[in-house]
């Protein structure tokens, strides 16, 4: 199992979808399990329960994802390292990348999307600086691997991860489901 974590709009899931379609895995969004459990927005329960408890139901879902050992490329939410045991499933379970953007850039392609809920009320570049020093230390301890993606495209962003893993102490899937790809 592969993860992917970072800030909110650090194209987790965009970059998980085409890295999992390029290593002929499935994909899973935890966020997309999460709302599906609670028939919700993960917005209009973070509204009607606060935090506390969505991070309760994130936990849960991690735990149980990561449970299974399976092929699959993960895409958490920004916040999935605040507690303890989900970056412990994580770290332990699979090999998990870090979208290390920069907070500007993620404002300037969030500007419009009113969907992420610890983004509402304030000036989107201010939230996410102060999310990125609440966090920081937390996904690079999370994380096997760092990738910086501030101006790069999405194309980009996969051949670099791609290539990082390739080049990495694990074994992944050659791209389109070939033989696995063996470390140097």
């Amino acid at each position: 199992m592969y993860t992917l974590i970072g800030l909110p709009g650090s194209g987790k899931t965009t970059i998980g979808k085409q890295l999992a379609q390029l290593w002929g895995m499935g994909f899973v969004d935890s966020d997309q399990v999460i709302e599906q459990r609670l028939g919700c927005t993960i917005a209009a329960y973070f509204s009607a329960h606060g935090e506390a408890a969505f991070r309760d139901v994130e936990q849960q879902v991690i735990d149980e994802i990561t449970a299974v050992p399976q092929s699959m490329l993960l895409s958490t939410g920004g916040g999935v390292v605040l507690r303890e045991a989900n970056r412990i499933h994580l770290r332990s379970r699979s090999t998990v990348f870090y979208l290390q953007a920069a907070p500007d850039d993620i404002a300037r392609r969030l500007r419009n999307d009113t969907t992420r809920p610890l983004l509402k009320g304030q000036d989107p570049s201010v939230r996410l600086r102060e999310l990125m020093h609440q966090r920081h230390a937390l996904y690079l301890a999370t994380a096997h691997y760092t990738i910086k993606t501030s101006r790069l495209s999405v194309t980009q962003v996969v051949r670099k991860l791609a290539m990082q893993a390739e080049l990495g102490e694990y074994d992944f899937p050659a791209p389109h489901g070939g033989a696995m790809a063996t470390p140097r």
